[in-house]
């Protein structure tokens, strides 16, 4: 490996605009330069040895002159210098100079000053030769003992690393952090401690455990963090050990920092699935969801609500804590809230449905006091949705839900308001005990409502359902009341031409003092008339609509005219009152026709709600039992229809869900007895938090090895189609900075393949080391090609490439030269195919035409299923006048050479 691919933990930027400095001054400013110009100096060194530079000549000048300085700046960059420089000779033996580097990091293990102790006992952490860390061993180990916490934490860190690259340096590490450990106060101290004797020595780790088990509560965080860590894997390799330390976790629940409490509660999960045991986490979990500010830490805390919702043990746990997850609703996030709306959804029951229908019906009420933001149309939405959900799947929450819902369809969101028509129109088909307070309710609100989709949607509900004599009186009325004076036409025109009308106000102006020329004082009063200007106008609802060009709900309104009137016919049998009632439908729809056609409206009718309007008053001045059935029967059956689909459409999606959740056990599954299964075979213990570390590396080498059923085969990736003529799969190994693709390449064909080679592109820092050589495969042969690919960073890379091959045959062919008497180029082709018996395939329409020459290929198969393959090339020339013959020549490949000889003949 070059100096440029050797590890290094440092990063130092780089500016590419200066040009790197020679050596000799580098060497002359580290000599004879004041402290600032050798820091100068220093850095760029340490530039150029990143970037591949050697520099040999400079180390013996830096140990003389810049190593016995005391300067903190210069101490910091020799740090990062020492980590880089090369510290061996090519052959792997340590550099005689680097004795004195290791005399000077003694040295400073003894310095008075702690940041210098510290910072060096940090470097010492990355050395990875042990001939230098053998004479510093005394010092460092006296470094535990220093007055300053920040000394001998990092002193702990330097002993854990170094027993776990070099144990014969330290073999008593374990028993002298374990006793450190138990004199040592600081928090910090005792954490580094205690995290190296979990990864060194777990048992002596179990030990001190046990004799301050009921004090953990009083440690810091940071040394909670760990016992909870050390509970996790201790828990995980021997499940015997959970009575001992789950009194512990539930301890560390009441824990005052956030990320304690949420790792207890995840590895109270884990080890166990107890009723009180999940409680106590969920609980955990919603506190911490109420009391963290951020709103990343409540999605992601959310996420774990779910996941243990999706077990079907726990979600009776869950669901006694529908209320308490419903105070999640404080938080103003919109996704928060949603997914709080969607958990409380999934785990409402029979026993708490009612709560959660109060509470959503308080939060409702509250989004009308609040001032109007982005997300609060959507909050409410969503809470609309979710009380149209639980009237659904609890139909006698319907009549505590519809009262409040129904004041949203004067909602100015629209969304909002389609939601609650929806849950209405589905309401009022479903449950007919309800359907007189729903039409109450929409008569109330009927006058206020400002959407014209919402409008629609309201005039097709009454219409529909309005079966009482006094019901379509009302819904008249409403009408009569949202249409304004009629005919519209008429009235409309009379405003404009500014006439005075009952409301107008005449009014007094003040009286006014004034002066005259004579110096006497005179009076001065004025009569005016106040009357309100076209904008400041209220207009009734629907006739604002029909005059901004919306006469798609005047067509919703001829529909309802028309079941109503109807109905009426059928309810009263006083001829004059049907008469009257079915004469003022009429004479509604007739003005609407009339206010249409007229240029009023912003926008003219269109033809369909012309054609509409004009068949509901064909079909009033009839009244056939045949439209009677269909207005007032087949348009419900349609909509009942529809709403029956929608349904089993949902408990379809919803059996889906529940399958996907429930665990099932097939009759003829193993059964595993954890006594009987061997270590390797324990997935279930398997150490979760060295499995992700592992993963995160790329090194699973030591899982692969101890558990004999892991094999390559999980790590084969297909390359081609299984129906390809070459099947090509690659085998994927990656070890630290190499990728090694073993590819096997399968002929399927029954030819031999020639020159087979396997062309590889990387795209990112990727670099193919080397180009795989070609192969011969032979029918139905296989072979194995192997390619080096060097990985230079850490960011993404893709790796792709072909199978390019060469098809083999053994054929013969011969070229015969034409020699004939005919003098036409059509005429000599089929000539050639009538002797031959050949068959030409160039099609016909590329031969048509005359231009002095022609190309044809032409094709045979003998009864011995011998194939011939003829390439005629042929030309007129013209320059030998027309009476010329043809010339030209012709390519015979055939497979076997009777075919070809006998060609040839045919030819000649």
């Amino acid at each position: 490996m070059t100096a440029a691919e050797n590890v290094c933990y440092t990063l130092i930027n780089v500016p590419m605009d200066s040009e790197p400095p020679s050596e000799i001054s580098l060497k002359n400013d580290l000599e004879k330069g004041d402290v600032k110009s050798k820091t100068e100096a220093l850095k760029k060194v340490i530039i150029m040895i990143l970037n591949g530079e050697k520099l040999p000549g400079l180390l013996m000048t830096i140990i003389r002159f810049v190593l016995p300085l005391q300067d903190h700046t210069i101490k910091k960059l020799l740090l990062v210098f020492w980590e880089i420089v090369p510290k061996t000779t090519p052959d792997g033996r340590l550099l005689h100079e680097m004795i004195l580097v290791c005399d000077a990091y003694r040295k400073d293990l003894q310095h008075p000053n702690e940041f210098i102790r510290g910072s060096t006992l940090r470097f010492l952490c990355k050395l990875k030769e042990a001939e230098l860390l053998e004479p510093l061993m005394p010092a460092i180990r006296a470094c535990l003992e220093h007055r300053h916490s920040y000394v001998r934490r990092n002193a702990v860190l330097a002993i854990y690393t170094i027993y776990r690259n070099f144990e014969h340096l330290i073999p008593d590490a374990p028993e002298l952090i374990h006793d450190f450990l138990v004199n040592e106060k600081d928090a910090s101290c005792k954490r580094n401690a205690f995290m190296m004797l979990i990864h060194a020595d777990q048992d002596r780790a179990l030990d001190y455990l046990s004799t301050c088990i009921d004090q953990v509560q009083t440690f810091g965080d940071i040394l909670q963090l760990v016992i909870v860590e050390l509970i996790y894997k201790v828990c995980h390799a021997n499940p015997s050990e959970r009575a001992r330390f789950i009194r512990c976790i539930y301890n560390l629940l009441q824990s005052s920092s956030p990320a304690v409490k949420y790792e207890a509660a995840g590895t109270l999960v884990t080890l166990s699935s107890a009723p009180t045991a999940i409680k106590a986490a969920a609980q955990c979990y919603i506190d911490l969801i109420i009391k963290e500010s951020d709103n990343n830490v409540k999605l992601i805390v959310l996420d774990r609500l779910i996941e243990l919702k999706e077990h079907p043990a726990h979600e009776r746990v869950l669901q006694d804590l529908v209320m308490d997850i419903l105070r999640v609703l404080s938080t103003p996030d919109l996704e928060v809230r949603k997914k709080t709306l969607q958990l409380a959804l999934d785990l409402v029951s029979s026993r708490n449905v009612e709560e959660l229908v109060i509470v959503l019906k308080k939060e409702v009420i509250k989004t009308n006091n609040v001032s109007e933001h982005e997300d609060t149309d959507k909050y409410r939405q969503l809470l609309v949705r979710t009380l149209h959900s639980c009237s659904v799947r609890f139909p006698d929450m319907a009549a505590n839900v519809i009262p409040v819902l129904m004041e949203f369809l004067s909602d100015s969101n629209e969304a909002a308001a389609a939601d609650v028509l929806e849950f209405v129109r589905e309401a009022i088909q479903r449950f007919d005990n309800l359907r007189m307070l729903i039409v109450e309710k929409m008569l109330e609100v009927f006058h206020a409502i400002k959407s014209v989709k919402i409008y629609r949607g309201a005039l097709w509900i009454l219409g529909e359902y309005c079966s009482t004599k006094e019901d379509i009186q009302s819904v008249m009325t409403e009408v009569r009341r949202s249409l304004g004076e009629i005919p519209i036409v008429e009235s409309e025109i009379k405003k404009e031409a500014g006439e005075l009308k009952p409301e107008e106000e005449i009014t007094v102006g003040p009286v006014q003092k004034l002066v005259t020329e004579m110096g006497t004082y005179a009076t001065q009063s004025a009569l005016s008339s106040s009357r309100p200007t076209k904008k400041e106008e209220e207009r009734p609802p629907l006739r604002g609509f029909l005059l901004d060009g919306d006469f798609f709900v005047a067509a919703s309104l001829a529909t309802t005219l028309t079941k109503i009137a109807l109905r009426y016919v059928a309810l009263v049998q006083e001829k004059k009152k049907q008469n009257s009632f079915v004469a003022e439908a009429m004479l509604l729809m007739a003005t609407i026709l009339h206010l249409g056609k007229s240029s009023l409206p912003k926008k003219p009718i269109t033809d369909d709600d012309v054609d509409r309007i004009s068949l509901c008053l064909k079909v009033l001045s009839e009244c056939s039992p045949l439209m009677n059935d269909i207005f007032n029967k087949e348009c419900r059956q349609s909509l009942s229809h529809m709403l029956s689909a929608k349904l089993e459409e949902e408990k379809l999606s919803q059996k889906k869900e529940s399958e996907k959740r429930n665990v099932t056990v097939q009759p003829d599954d193993p059964i595993s007895f954890m006594q009987l299964t061997a270590k390797n075979e324990m997935n279930c213990k398997e150490d979760q938090f060295q499995l992700s570390l592992l993963a995160a590396m790329g090194n699973t080498q030591r899982k692969e090895a101890a558990d004999p059923l892991a094999s390559k085969l999980n790590k084969v990736t297909q390359l081609t189609g299984f129906s390809d003529p070459v099947y090509a799969e690659a085998y994927v190994h990656v070890n630290q900075y190499d990728i090694v693709l073993d590819v096997l390449v399968v002929n399927q064909t029954s030819d031999t393949l020639q020159n087979c080679t396997l062309e590889l592109a990387t795209l990112g820092d990727l670099k193919l080391v080397e180009k795989p050589s070609p192969l011969t495969l032979a029918p139905h042969d296989f072979a194995n090609i192997k390619a080096n690919v060097k990985v230079a960073s850490t960011e993404n890379g893709i790796i792709f490439g072909n199978i390019g091959k060469e098809l083999f045959y053994s054929m013969w062919w011969s070229n015969v030269t034409v020699n004939t008497n005919i003098i036409d180029l059509n005429d000599y082709l089929q000539h050639i195919l009538k002797s031959t018996n050949m068959k030409c395939l160039t099609p016909e329409k590329a031969l048509s035409g005359y231009c002095g020459f022609m190309a044809a290929n032409l094709y045979a198969r003998s009864i011995f299923g011998e194939d011939a393959l003829a390439n005629v090339s042929i030309e007129k020339p013209i320059q030998q006048g027309p009476e010329a013959p043809v010339t030209g020549h012709i390519r015979i490949r055939a497979k076997s050479q009777v075919t070809l000889l006998y060609l040839r003949c045919s030819l000649n």
